[in-house]
């Protein structure tokens, strides 16, 4: 290679060097630009949209409860994995609390709640949920419901504190069986990365397109600002990491003796194996009902939120009848 050659070379390469220097830095600055961008509307969002129910010290972190209604036994619904009130907000519990007390709440980082630096596991959820309900003065006895994930939480607060527990309701529970480790990592990595990108206000620009971001019931106005936010996805990708530990704790725990139990199972859920597992939770139980959501995908609080209530209620008539049997 001749000097000519070698100058025009050199040339070439100082040039994509420059121009590489400048994406570096537009890039740079865009991440600082969306970072800032993201503070200010999770501030703003805070002021547009406050907890609807009251925060509650728990061990030096608050978290959210929602109790609405009167009466008992008192329904306390836990939400599914990465999910929290605001789902069952809309018509569950409006219905519900027509008819008895029923609470909602965020776990730790999710909703309304802080974060805490505590495991995001079934045993520590089931702990925190009691804490939560004590110290609230939020008295039994419950009516447990657990939706997906909620199911494998409800499944050790039941048998933790059992005296406490008249009824349980699994609404598209998951079953232990299900979770392998492998697939929790892959989600976990995933929800990791959106939280990455979250943390750069992009989340909050896809939430204004209509085929991410559908709209929602009315009274639900709250549900994306709080979902788009990387402290969500960070907690999501948490409880992702720790789902076989969660199912390790909710396996140990292999029957609730006589409890009523109602299992409430998505027809339209075609997930591999589900019919099978669903079946399997009423095992749980010497006394248990199998009840299907016709029309309904695994989110049944949003598919066919009636049925969720028609099985809840029949749970807390079931209680009722038994108190003077």
């Amino acid at each position: 290679m001749n000097a000519l050659s070698t100058k025009k070379e050199k040339r070439r390469m100082n040039t994509s060097l420059i121009w590489l220097g400048r994406v570096v830095v537009v890039m740079i600055g865009l991440a600082l630009i969306g970072a800032v961008y993201e503070r200010m509307a999770e501030a703003a969002d805070a002021k547009a949209y406050p907890p609807p129910g009251q925060m509650v010290d728990v061990d030096g972190y608050r978290l959210h409860i929602n109790c609405t209604g009167t009466g008992s036994p008192t329904v306390v619904i836990v939400a599914g994995l990465g999910d929290w009130s605001t789902s069952w907000g809309g018509v569950v519990q409006p219905e519900v609390a027509k008819t008895t007390r029923v609470c909602t709440y965020d776990r730790a980082g999710l909703g309304w709640s802080e974060a805490n630096p505590l495991p995001s596991d079934a045993a520590q959820f089931a702990r925190e949920l009691h804490a939560l309900l004590e110290n609230a003065n939020v008295q039994g006895p419950y009516v447990m419901v657990g939706h997906s994930l909620g199911g494998l939480i409800v499944r050790v607060f039941a048998h933790d504190y059992a005296s406490e527990v008249d009824g349980v309701v699994l609404v598209d529970s998951m079953n232990p069986k299900q979770v392998t480790e492998s697939l929790s990592n892959k989600l976990a990595l995933f929800s990791s990365i959106e939280a990455a990108v979250a943390r750069v206000g992009v989340g909050r620009l896809l939430v204004k397109l209509p085929a991410i971001a559908p709209s929602l019931p009315a009274g639900d106005e709250a549900y994306y600002p709080l979902l788009f936010r990387p402290q969500t996805f960070q907690t999501a990708a948490n409880e992702y990491r720790e789902l076989p530990a969660s199912a390790a704790e909710a396996a140990a725990v292999t029957s609730f003796g006589d409890l009523p139990l109602i299992v409430l199972t998505a027809r339209l859920n075609d997930t591999p194996g589900w019919p099978e597992w669903q079946n399997e939770l009423l095992q749980l139980s010497s006394n248990s009902e199998h009840l299907f959501a016709e029309n309904s995908g695994h989110v049944i609080q949003f598919d066919q939120p009636d049925a969720a209530v028609s099985a809840i209620l029949k749970m807390v008539e079931l209680v009722r009848q038994s108190r003077h049997e």
